[in-house]
């Protein structure tokens, strides 16, 4: 979870960036490949951090996490000048907090960064953008999402409190989703505030693949 968002962070920084750059009149391929250097270097400068402190240390990990996600940004610029594979993000309240508020945070504002059991990353696209003559709306997404249970401890799958024992594992998620950047929005001033809304997965139900077994959800954060 943490891996993803890294990637997730650093293509959205790459991408907010490419967009102003575009927005002030550069040309889209130079604006594309700034912006993403900006994406990473900005998480770059995180983890030189990171490798000063006691508590973390330089992670090679994370930097090829960071890496990607730039690249997927810049990648899909360079391609079609466009981003037809959006990352994005959701989040829900659980259970899980409560257990370890010291690690997984003691209000909304921490938990939303904090506890993994909550968050969500997701890849969301529309498979007949591909097809140039058809007529499917181009804003409806189908979202692939990644997820996990029971994690309550960084370092470890496994945590006891009193007589239960959680076992961590991962979740995989199929989903709708919409597209804010291809809505039929024709004043730019809207469409260009609208689009703002693709950092984060709207709610919609859901499959969930979790520790072996499929279940539904009527609606998903």
């Amino acid at each position: 979870m943490d891996k993803a968002g890294h990637v997730y962070t650093a293509n959205k920084i790459s991408q907010l960036s490419g967009d102003l750059y575009k927005w002030s009149g550069m040309k889209p391929k130079k604006a594309a490949i700034i912006g993403s250097c900006i994406g990473l270097g900005y998480q770059t400068s995180l983890e030189l951090l990171d490798a000063y402190s006691v508590d973390w240390g330089f992670s090679w990990a994370d930097m090829t996490a960071n890496t990607a996600g730039s690249l997927i940004y810049l990648g899909q610029e360079l391609a079609w000048n466009e981003q037809r594979f959006q990352l994005k993000f959701s989040y829900h309240p659980t259970e899980y907090a409560a257990l370890r508020p010291e690690v997984l945070g003691v209000n909304f504002q921490e938990r939303l960064l904090k506890d993994y059991n909550g968050q969500t990353y997701w890849l969301s696209f529309n498979p007949f953008l591909f097809y140039k003559n058809s007529s499917f709306p181009k804003w409806i997404c189908l979202s692939l999402g990644y997820s996990a249970d029971a994690k309550l401890v960084g370092h470890s799958d496994s945590f006891t409190s009193g007589t239960t024992n959680y076992y961590a594992h991962r979740e995989f998620l199929l989903s709708f989703d919409v597209d804010f950047s291809r809505l039929p929005i024709k004043k730019p001033w809207l469409k260009a505030l609208v689009k703002q809304f693709n950092y984060i997965k709207v709610p919609f139900p859901a499959l969930i693949l979790s520790d072996g077994k499929v279940r539904a959800s009527g609606i998903y954060f």
